[in-house]
């Protein structure tokens, strides 16, 4: 593959296999659910933050995962109501796998503002991503592996990045489309 050239890895009916995560998994009330369209992965629903506070739609565990060393960023077109949403990727571990064994698991997240209207078009550098379990920084000396992405997750939560309250964050009615998502150099 040359790395000088952008690829796209999902767009339109490409998300088929993608399905919801919200925060009912440790007891929130949010209501949200993913479905393709012919523009792209529609998230729609309620975002309660009382007890929770997150809506997300996430790929399939990518098996065999998926090799993204030619590339240095993703890039990410979406219809984001002007929220702040947070891009996770998982990824295999170099340490044998144990934190697969992490309830929740590790992602490698980054906070990316949208647009209020329109597509909005957000470049995701690897070396911008932060290790974090349950939105919780991770200090550990660990290495993101472009080589071996596991899973793609979109969310808008309460909680940034960085552990603290997300400034983008509303809850309510939530309408997000993601349009594509392309691999740069």
């Amino acid at each position: 593959m040359d790395s000088a050239e952008v690829v796209i890895l999902l767009q339109a009916t490409d998300f088929s296999d993608w399905s919801s995560l919200n925060d009912t998994i440790m007891g929130g009330r949010s209501r949200a659910g993913c479905r393709v369209t012919p523009e792209g992965l529609l998230l729609e629903g309620e975002l309660i933050e009382a007890g929770g506070g997150f809506v997300s739609c996430r790929s399939p565990r990518l098996q065999p995962p998926l090799d993204l060393s030619p590339f240095s960023a993703l890039q990410l077109e979406v219809e984001g109501e002007g929220r702040t949403l947070k891009i996770a990727l998982g990824c295999r571990d170099g340490a044998l796998g144990l934190t697969e064994l992490i309830p929740g698991g590790l992602r490698w997240v980054i906070d990316v503002p949208t647009q209020a209207e329109g597509v909005t078009r957000v470049r995701i550098p690897f070396v911008d991503l932060r290790p974090t379990v349950r939105a919780k920084p991770v200090g550990l000396p660990l290495r993101f592996d472009s080589a071996g992405v596991t899973r793609i997750q979109v969310l808008h939560s309460k909680f940034s990045d960085g552990g603290e309250l997300n400034p983008g964050f509303r809850a309510g009615t939530i309408r997000l489309l993601i349009r594509s998502i392309r691999a740069l150099p």
